[in-house]
């Protein structure tokens, strides 16, 4: 028994248990007059710690990485059917630069152009590449925050804000260089091509195919710096947001079962945060990724370009159709991720 105790604690000082080192002498009489900490079933006070890499029982349950990513990559699949539309508006509102006159004068009427010159299915041209990347993208972003955040939680099991905030900037870096940065880049001339009086992609494949072929592999890469700096502060603001509040709403029980409207609560905050914290980011990265993205000499060329001829606000142009698509993009991300991650934890038994 004592050989099997000793690899869960570390002396400190001398103490009772200290002095029983002597297998022969840790009788069942001695261990039953030491006081037990309940947690791990050792020997508690001053001589003894638990170690961070034990499994923290009684704190909060670790997310084993591999559910996470099966868990978000299904989250973000859903999220992305049901929000691409939003999506679209944003960046032909962020496209149609001041510097040619502006062929939208509103939300509503870009929407209502749209439809007009390619039907309701015009709203969801680019989703075959979003789509493509958004199941990757929601996997790897989930994937890394568990796999990051695992090792930076304390005893209990529970990860501070801070600490998520530094979790959540590695995930959004991760996804930006794998996934996003190529797969919004993609997205983004998909869009812009539709602009044009006649459009050269005629799919998700062709148009992969003509870019690889016109620009190279650099040609999926456009923007990269923007990119990790968008998603990097992105992912850092919306988990640091979201573990925020989940730990002020557990309080002192870190077992304390959330509601999924109290989770898309968490998320649409936590969404709406990300969005007034990067969304000059957002429109510096879809500029460099756009089909004039030869104008720009660098993601700061291109900042200094906006700022110069269109003005400060220019930054902020498509806030509010991305601030609607974002709250509702992390709320039912983090909802369906939640849910997922529960049925996976009762089919799938992990450490």
């Amino acid at each position: 028994m004592w050989s099997l105790l000793c690899h869960f604690f570390v002396t400190q000082e001398p103490c009772e248990l200290a002095r029983a080192r002597d297998p022969a002498s840790f009788s069942s009489e001695t261990a039953a007059a030491l006081p037990l900490d309940s947690s791990l079933r050792v020997p508690a006070g001053p001589c003894s710690r638990t170690l961070a890499a034990a499994a923290p029982s009684g704190g909060a349950k670790l997310t084993h990485p591999g559910k996470a990513i099966l868990a978000g990559g299904i989250a973000g699949g859903i999220e992305i059917c049901i929000t691409f539309p939003t999506e679209y508006v944003k960046t032909q509102l962020q496209l149609d630069e001041r510097a040619n006159p502006p062929r939208y004068r509103s939300i509503g009427h870009c929407v209502r152009l749209t439809v007009q010159d390619h039907g309701v299915k015009g709203l969801y041209r680019g989703l075959s590449s979003l789509l493509y990347g958004s199941i990757p993208k929601s996997a790897v972003r989930f994937g890394m925050f568990e796999f990051l955040s695992n090792y930076a939680r304390n005893p209990s099991g529970k990860l501070d804000s801070r600490t998520s905030l530094l979790c959540g900037l590695g995930a959004g870096v991760a996804e930006a260089v794998l996934v996003v940065c190529p797969m919004e880049t993609i997205k983004v001339k998909f869009i812009h091509d539709q602009c044009s009086s006649v459009p050269k992609y005629r799919g998700f494949f062709h148009g992969v195919r003509e870019i690889v072929r016109e620009q190279g592999l650099r040609g999926t890469y456009q923007g990269v710096t923007a990119t990790i700096l968008k998603q990097g502060s992105n992912q850092a603001i919306r988990f640091f947001v979201m573990t925020s509040l989940r730990n002020w709403y557990r309080g002192d029980n870190p077992h304390r079962e959330i509601n999924p409207f109290v989770t898309a609560a968490f998320g649409a905050t936590a969404g709406a945060a990300s969005v007034f914290g990067n969304t000059p980011l957002d429109v510096i990265k879809t500029r460099m990724q756009g089909l004039e993205a030869h104008k720009y000499r660098s993601t700061l060329d291109c900042a200094i370009q906006i700022f110069k001829h269109e003005g400060p606000l220019a930054f902020y142009k498509g806030t509010i159709p991305r601030l609607g698509r974002v709250c509702l993009d992390v709320a039912i991300v983090f909802v369906i991720y939640e849910e997922v991650v529960k049925v996976l934890n009762r089919i799938w038994k992990t450490a």
